[in-house]
């Protein structure tokens, strides 16, 4: 059956959609779909260790969020303006891929000003919204980062009603966040604790970082109702040579499993397949679309988030889970009343 867009359409505006993770994280809610038997069990997210066995391995998203939004001024007509930082296009020049507004005031060779220890200049037009610009400053990259990190805001998903605080540096990231350049958090890990990671590492499961640097991509909405047209952002990756060699070992056994968690991790793997079916080290750049139907090369587990309609997370999870197994799930989540998106509950797809 071809997908279509609106196959993914449903009523949003009655769902939880909380501003805030809960506390401690590991109490979030736990949907358990088991796609052979095609059962649906509730449980707490602290309880995933009962369905993780000695030599599986769950692969994890180490990149780190940033404070992306800057809030600063244009110099002589002292405009307020606010550029939001995409990715770093050149270290050695302090060169950014940004979104600024507003993008009609803002054009090559304008010079911004954030704060008194601060200074950028505007040296290309790349979208109707998209610059690249410059930092002046002649410390090194790490003070540069440091300075961000102060000033800077955290990038709060579109649909979270809310102004940035200072407490979301540390919320709106995973405790695997260690690699720095992503502008969203991979959610689906923001529901681990130490203590959980360690309670499950006792039972012999491995856990393997990955990395993904997400854009801002992942929040653009899919416009074409025939999914073959749409096209994905592309995105940094790195999987290492002990991950990847973990990852096969746990491919070639057989009865081990190796669980992904969350949609980014499953972009990674999925785009290292090698031929042979197992998994490559190495760096680059995705733009896997996954969406029904798809062939599954190195994913047998899948632990997620309730995502937004129409979005391409929710078409991933429908391609691995079943399209119509999916949908009966989230039917059962509203009714049960489960916490959607970012900083909602979680799903394990076994």
């Amino acid at each position: 059956m071809k997908m279509k867009l609106t196959d993914f359409k449903f009523d949003s505006e009655e769902l939880d959609v909380p501003e805030h993770p809960v506390d401690p994280r590991d109490k979030a809610k736990l949907m358990v779909l088991n796609c052979e038997e095609e059962t649906i069990k509730h449980e707490k997210f602290s309880d995933i260790h009962k369905y993780l066995k000695k030599g599986d391995v769950v692969v994890y998203n180490n990149t780190k969020v940033f404070p992306a939004r800057l809030k600063g001024k244009k110099e002589k007509t002292d405009a307020d303006i606010e550029v939001f930082l995409l990715r770093e296009l050149q270290p050695e020049n302090m060169l950014w891929d940004v979104l600024v507004e507003p993008a009609r005031k803002i054009r090559i060779g304008n010079k911004l000003y954030f704060g008194e220890n601060l200074m950028a200049e505007v040296v290309d037009n790349t979208t109707s919204r998209g610059r690249t610009i410059r930092f002046l400053f002649e410390g090194p990259n790490e003070e540069l980062y440091r300075i961000l990190d102060d000033i800077g805001e955290m990038p709060m998903p579109p649909y979270i009603d809310r102004e940035p605080v200072d407490e979301d540096k540390e919320r709106y990231q995973t405790i695997f966040a260690k690699e720095r350049g992503a502008v969203a958090a991979p959610t689906a890990g923001m529901h681990f604790t130490p203590e959980l990671v360690k309670k499950i590492e006792k039972k012999g499961v491995d856990f393997l970082p990955v990395t993904l640097h997400i854009g801002w991509g992942t929040f653009r909405p899919v416009e074409v109702e025939d999914l073959t047209k749409h096209r994905m952002d592309s995105e940094n990756y790195f999987i290492s040579q002990e991950t990847s060699d973990r990852i096969n070992e746990a491919l070639k056994s057989k009865k081990n499993k190796v669980v992904a968690c969350g949609s980014t991790v499953v972009r990674v793997i999925e785009t290292s397949v090698m031929a042979s079916g197992m998994s490559k080290p190495g760096t680059g750049w995705t733009d896997k679309f996954i969406y029904p139907p798809y062939d599954f090369k190195i994913t047998e587990g899948l632990i997620t988030n309730f995502h937004r309609p129409e979005s391409t997370l929710l078409m991933l999870s429908a391609a691995f889970a079943g399209y119509d197994f999916l949908m009966k799930a989230y039917d059962e989540a509203k009714e049960k009343g489960y916490r959607f998106f970012t900083f909602g509950d979680a799903m394990l797809i076994l």
